[in-house]
């Protein structure tokens, strides 16, 4: 295992990106290849990840509602399997709060067995709204990522068996954080999907294809008979703009993020 391999679950690209400029520097730095490892659709999921003693891997993810994606969290805990590998878990949030996600991705690879050098946790584009973080991240974010990079490297390089214990803010066992409307009561969107601007939609495809559940009936896109996770993979990839939420409860809830969340928040890193 000569490479650095950036393995997320990313369905906006974002967590993608950040995993992959992790991996970028750390493979540099020590002198390995860099792996891009997919874990987003359903495909891509299926199969088990076995690394060894040797690896050296990123593994990013979103936070949705302040921990790890509740219907993505199986596949971390299943088929992620570290026997001894070298770990760099990585969170991205929309400029609210990562609350206990990293935590919660620490706690899973731990299990998995996987050595955790450092642990880091980006601002990025929200994925409900451009107001929030809007071109995150940024070229001092990649700096930021970058600098952790060598840092970590380096911490690889010079340690042997177990990394010190990293001190990570956050409870993975703590319940996820309720959404809140701009009433600030709880907005409960659950069963809200995507709808279709029929007059747009020319039935690409692009909607279903990117679609981390494979929700969207590929022979009908304006149907999503599946289990929709609200990730707006679809809104962003459509190029005709034709998919959209309009469950009320769920555009309060943005409303709300966008009201009171728009101070630029920081990147925290953990070495």
């Amino acid at each position: 295992m000569n490479a650095v391999t950036a393995l997320s679950f990313s369905p906006a690209g974002t967590t993608a990106k950040v995993a992959e400029t992790i991996a970028e520097t750390l493979a540099e730095q020590l002198g390995r290849s860099v792996e891009r490892r997919a874990f987003t659709k359903p495909a891509e999921r299926e199969r088990e990840c076995c690394f060894t003693e040797s690896a050296v891997v990123v593994i990013a993810s979103p936070t949705y509602a302040g921990k790890l994606p509740n219907k993505i969290l199986p596949d971390f805990r299943e088929k992620l399997r570290g026997n001894g590998a070298v770990a760099i878990p990585v969170v991205t949030f929309g400029n609210r709060a990562y609350d206990n996600s990293l935590a919660e991705l620490c706690a899973v690879l731990t299990e998995n067995g996987f050595r955790l050098a450092a642990a880091g946790a980006f601002v990025c584009r929200h994925a409900f709204t451009d107001e929030l973080a809007y071109g995150r991240p940024g070229w001092s974010d990649s700096f930021e990522m970058k600098s952790f990079a060598k840092k970590a490297a380096d911490k690889i390089k010079r340690t042997e068996g177990e990394f010190p214990p990293l001190a990570i803010p956050g409870d993975a066992n703590a319940p996820y954080y309720v959404p809140k409307g701009l009433d600030g009561q709880p907005a409960m969107f659950l069963k809200a999907k995507p709808k279709t601007h029929l007059n747009r939609c020319n039935g690409c495809g692009a909607c279903v294809r990117a679609c981390p559940m494979g929700a969207i009936d590929p022979k009908n896109p304006a149907l999503v008979p599946g289990l929709c996770i609200k990730c707006q993979s679809c809104v962003r990839k459509c190029t005709k703009r034709a998919k959209y939420f309009d469950d009320p409860a769920f555009l309060s809830h943005i409303a709300m993020l966008e009201r009171d969340y728009a101070e630029p928040k920081e990147n925290e890193v953990f070495l």
